[in-house]
């Protein structure tokens, strides 16, 4: 671990890749031989524009996708995307059909539901969101724009896995939390986007991967800057697009190919998972999962402990061992420890010994 450096346990803005990020900082006051900071230079100049096509090559490259498919950057944030996807895809007739999996799936829903456009195909609330819907929960209707799904859910700690099967309808996803952690078939999937803070770069910038057939079929009656097909167009550069998070994205990208692509992430993140999951297991109840044993996130780990005055302990001591952003969301109280791609496995088992420990002193 680098000296002053703590294990960056936080949900989103979230840890990256060291070495990503010292090549950054050797980079910044001189990108490229231009004498200027990647900070400066203009969206339009050539070394830009390579660090732009290289990004949006890699992501296609590790995700298996070809040319039907089309890398976005857009900005606002997931929570942008929430309206924008009713607004540009979805109508009352064909009306977007939400699975209700945790926070941000509900509240992608209610922008659709505030456009009238929205319908729930599945929720997994009346269990407060401990496990993901199964395919024989989920009512699709046939004349539905698309299914939207939040595949990992950070605040309950749920994931989904597996694919559902939509009988032709389109398939979107919120992948903020997991994009490019694992191999999926991404070809199943029609539209995803994720807010890249959780898991590629700093915040900022919302990566957007998409059909290019749907991604032009923008209302032409929507402002200019809410149409996908703008984006497409005029390939994110429109306007001034956030080019030091996608400069920041493309090499974080490199990094996952550079480690050995989806393949590897899967491996170490599952022993990152496993290691913190079996110290909660072999607690004996002193913690308690949030999530299903068969819905757990390889992504965020949810617990509580016995009362809410040995959490704040928790929290406290943990910071004082290098281990930070443990604490639970606001809204659910607990203990929350997101386990990223960059999360090193010497975190994780630092956090699992850790958690051993004061179970041991507190029990």
């Amino acid at each position: 671990m680098e000296a002053n450096r703590v294990y960056n346990f936080n949900p989103g803005p979230a840890t990256l890749p060291l070495s990503v990020l010292k090549e950054a900082q050797a980079e910044f006051l001189n990108f490229g031989e231009s004498g200027m900071s990647i900070l400066e230079i203009s969206h339009r100049a050539k070394p830009y524009a390579a660090v732009h096509a290289q990004a949006k090559a890699d992501i296609k490259e590790l995700m298996g996708l070809g040319d039907d498919y089309e890398v976005l950057f857009c900005q606002g944030g997931a929570s942008q995307q929430f309206a924008m996807i009713p607004l540009n895809f979805a109508s009352k007739e064909h009306p977007g059909s939400y699975v209700l999996s945790g926070s941000f799936a509900s509240k992608a829903y209610k922008e659709a539901e505030l456009l009238g456009v929205g319908e729930i195909a599945a929720s997994s609330k009346d269990r407060d969101f401990k496990h993901i819907p199964i395919q024989e929960e989920l009512k699709i209707n046939p004349d539905a724009a698309y299914v939207h799904l939040c595949y990992n859910n950070t605040i309950y700690g749920t994931e989904y896995h597996y694919i559902p099967e939509t009988n032709g309808v389109p398939l979107f996803a919120d992948m903020s939390s997991d994009m490019l952690s694992r191999p999926l078939d991404f070809g199943k999937f029609d539209f995803i986007y994720a807010g890249v803070q959780k898991n590629l770069g700093p915040a900022g910038v919302v990566l957007v991967v998409a059909k290019k057939e749907l991604l032009a079929k923008s209302p032409k009656t929507l402002p200019t800057m809410f149409r996908y097909s703008t984006f497409l167009e005029k390939d994110s550069l429109y306007n001034t697009p956030p080019a030091f998070c996608i400069y920041m994205v493309g090499k974080v990208a490199a990094w996952i190919k550079a480690q050995g692509g989806l393949e590897e992430m899967a491996k170490r993140n599952e022993k990152k998972a496993a290691v913190v999951y079996n110290a909660i297991d072999s607690s004996d109840g002193f913690y308690r999962g949030h999530a299903d044993k068969d819905s757990r996130s390889f992504m965020n780990v949810t617990f509580r402990l016995p009362s809410e005055e040995l959490e704040a302990k928790f929290v406290k001591e943990a910071l004082e061992q290098g281990l930070s952003g443990v604490k639970g969301h606001r809204s659910v109280g607990g203990m929350r420890a997101s386990i990223y791609n960059a999360m090193p496995y010497e975190g994780a088992e630092k956090l699992a010994q850790f958690m051993d420990k004061f179970r041991k002193e507190n029990a």
